[in-house]
């Protein structure tokens, strides 16, 4: 399977002393990657990386072979970011007539249909728009002049639960072709948990985890025990553990082997949440 994205050594210092990689990356084709991380932790500075908004200090990135500085790769690319990149005096009607002239692939149609099934006026101005209906109107446009890639970075951030099911059922149905592929950006982890085929965890600028999301949901766990048992778990058994008032949280990997190891103690299953906040707020034992 070819790679969507591929990145190798990428590093980008700040002078605020933050620094992001070095960065090996390969995103294949046909999947829906989720990247997760706390805020500051690196994810938007990868996503503008990748889309050549910020430059680079070390290292490439290819998206589908190509360059990032190459202009005709963003004819390949959707993009919706964090923050609306439209002027708010602009209204759909006027990013369908800028668009056309911007992407060669530009379909007015498929861009109406969108705003149609969104419920988007054509002629309100942006900032009359609700925070909801700007990020369907940047979804719309990301989509419409018909991507192999879509960056997404908090795309379903102010939807209600209802809208939010029927954009990740859009994201879902793009990726049906093996040739489509997502690199999706959320503190929504529930979102990912339904769709994303990988999980990116990223913290401090570095890549902490890579893994499959079936995998990792099904091999990680949360083995629960009194302040008494804790002694008793091995330290190479526990990645990360958290104290509560009266009992410990230890993050554990291969969960069906621990479970036969330590019969008598409890153990969860995790949610990409828990992961991450044992991940970046946990103690090592």
């Amino acid at each position: 399977m070819k790679n969507a994205i591929e990145i190798k050594e990428v590093t980008k210092k700040y002078d605020n002393k933050f620094e992001l990689g070095p960065i090996n990356l390969s995103i294949p084709s046909g999947n829906i990657i989720g990247l997760i991380g706390e805020n500051g932790a690196g994810k938007t500075t990868l996503i503008k990386s990748i889309l050549n908004i910020i430059s680079v200090k070390n290292g490439s990135i290819r998206v589908f072979d190509k360059d990032i500085k190459e202009d005709e790769i963003k004819e390949d690319i959707g993009v919706v970011l964090d923050d609306m990149f439209f002027p708010e005096i602009l209204t759909a009607k006027d990013i369908n007539i800028i668009m056309k002239d911007i992407y060669k692939n530009w379909d007015k149609d498929l861009f109406q249909k969108y705003l149609n099934d969104f419920n988007l006026p054509t002629d309100k101005k942006i900032k009359e728009l609700s925070k909801g209906m700007r990020k369907k109107l940047e979804i719309a446009t990301s989509l419409a002049h018909k991507p192999k890639l879509l960056i997404l970075d908090e795309p379903t951030s102010g939807l209600d639960p209802v809208v939010r099911s029927e954009v990740l059922d859009i994201f879902l149905n793009f990726i049906k072709d093996e040739e489509h592929t997502i690199l999706l950006s959320t503190h929504i982890t529930s979102d990912l948990e339904h769709i994303a085929d990988k999980i990116i965890f990223i913290d401090k600028g570095k890549v902490l985890l890579e893994e499959n999301r079936d995998e990792l949901l099904d091999n990680y766990g949360i083995l629960k025990c009194s302040i008494e048992e804790f002694d008793k778990i091995s330290p190479n058994d526990i990645i990360k553990y958290k104290k509560q008032k009266y009992n410990y949280e230890i993050l554990i990997k291969d969960k069906n082997k621990l479970s036969k190891k330590y019969k008598n103690y409890i153990i969860d299953k995790i949610t990409l949440e828990e992961l991450m906040v044992l991940m970046i707020k946990g103690d090592v034992k």
